[in-house]
C-alpha cells in the first residue's frame, strides 16, 4: 500500500498532541494589530487552543501521520 500524502496546508496550521487533541492557533494575532486594544492581543496570546470536535475527524484525515 502506497504511503498517503499529508496536506500540507493543514500542517502548517495544526498539531496533533499525545493524547490525539488537535491543537490549532488562535485568530487575529497576524495583522492590523496597532488597532487592536492591548486586552485583546493579551487574550489572544493565552495557551493554545483546540480544534471543535466537529471538525477533528477531517483535520486528522489530512494529517494521516500525526504531523
Amino acid at each position: 500500500m502506497p504511503k498517503l500524502k499529508t496536506n500540507k496546508a493543514a500542517k502548517k496550521r495544526y498539531n496533533i498532541t499525545a493524547t490525539g487533541k488537535v491543537k490549532r492557533t488562535s485568530a487575529n494575532r497576524r495583522h492590523l494589530l496597532a488597532n487592536k486594544t492591548k486586552r485583546q492581543k493579551l487574550s489572544s496570546r493565552r495557551p493554545a487552543s483546540y480544534a471543535d470536535k466537529s471538525c477533528v475527524d477531517t483535520i486528522k484525515k489530512l494529517l494521516p501521520y500525526g504531523n
